[in-house]
């Protein structure tokens, strides 16, 4: 395995886990008889397909808005058989036809609620926060701090509180198999129970290291641009503020994304180790303890993704 130079990255899903090498997107889940079942397909990234998008910070935010698609779609899979297994215990038919009109429409504006509530929590509250202080209003750069710090809490906060939720905690034990799974691989050693429990579960190109990266260049990125905009102009309120710095987020994640990527590159220079370490701090909360079972669904789903790939076997 060491000397393909395979790099794999994945996702914790409902009892289970994704893996995506390459070309390949894996993903393995325990049903509730005890039996695993895998998804296969094949997945060339945008950047790869088309040259011309391969560029600096465009590929990390085209990168993370294709890895934001296959995760919920993975994601509603594993809550799909979830669902299935659940109704079985009860005695109820799972109906699989297809979803109304209705139905997808009050699933659309579940979604967007969601959307609007993250707004809120994480950009408006911060503002309008940071706005009591009159004196960071004529100081951009100690706005955005502010406002940075605030929002940066409330997601820790957030992480942190659903942590203690049962089926949040489930999720965090397969987020850790996943992360040992893939420090076992990338040490090409053999994928046995024993060889991946005893890695670590911090990994420094996990999303949570990600989230932390994105706080701050978005601190940067809002504070270079509101104080070249307040040398002519002013936001006349906070949703002018949160429209404007919406059009940037692109930016930061590209920008964020390629920054995690050189963090692992160079994680043994000593300067680069001490910048990583609280975004493993943070994984202390995203990512637990898995047991032999949930390690068992990780290795499967990291040799799907790698032997479809050695195979060139044809997924669906």
């Amino acid at each position: 395995m060491k000397e393909d130079k395979v790099n794999i990255g994945g996702q914790a899903v409902i009892e289970g886990v994704m893996m995506r090498s390459p070309k390949v997107v894996a993903t393995v889940i325990r049903r509730a008889d005890g039996t695993l079942e895998n998804r296969v397909q094949d997945f060339i990234p945008l950047s790869k397909r088309k040259k011309f998008l391969n560029i600096w910070v465009i590929r990390g935010a085209i990168s993370l808005f294709e890895m934001m698609k296959i995760g919920i779609g993975t994601l509603n899979w594993s809550a799909d058989k979830a669902i299935e297994d659940e109704k079985k215990a009860k005695g109820e038919k799972h109906s699989k036809e297809k979803a109304s009109f209705f139905s997808r429409l009050l699933e659309g504006l579940g979604t967007s609620a969601v959307l609007i509530i993250a707004l809120m929590i994480f950009m408006y509250i911060p503002y309008k926060i940071t706005d009591i202080f009159e004196k960071f209003n004529s100081n951009q750069f100690l706005f955005n701090l502010f406002a940075g710090i605030i929002r940066t809490a409330f997601v820790i906060l957030y992480m942190y509180a659903i942590s203690f939720m049962k089926d949040v905690r489930r999720l965090f034990e397969y987020h850790g198999a996943e992360h040992k799974t893939i420090f076992a691989f990338e040490k090409g050693l053999d994928l046995s129970i024993e060889n991946v429990k005893s890695q670590t579960r911090f990994h420094p190109r996990c999303g949570t290291s990600f989230i932390l990266i994105a706080a701050i260049i978005t601190i940067i990125i809002f504070s270079i641009f509101d104080s070249i905009y307040y040398l002519y102009s002013s936001y006349p309120n906070v949703f002018s503020r949160i429209g404007v710095h919406l059009l940037f987020l692109p930016v930061a994640v590209g920008v964020s994304f390629e920054l995690l990527k050189m963090s692992e590159k160079y994680s043994r220079m000593k300067l680069v180790s001490i910048l990583i370490q609280p975004g493993l701090w943070l994984q202390h909360i995203t990512t637990n303890e898995p047991d032999d079972s949930q390690l068992e669904v990780a290795i499967e789903s990291v040799k799907l993704s790698t032997e479809y790939l050695k195979k060139g076997k044809e997924v669906s």
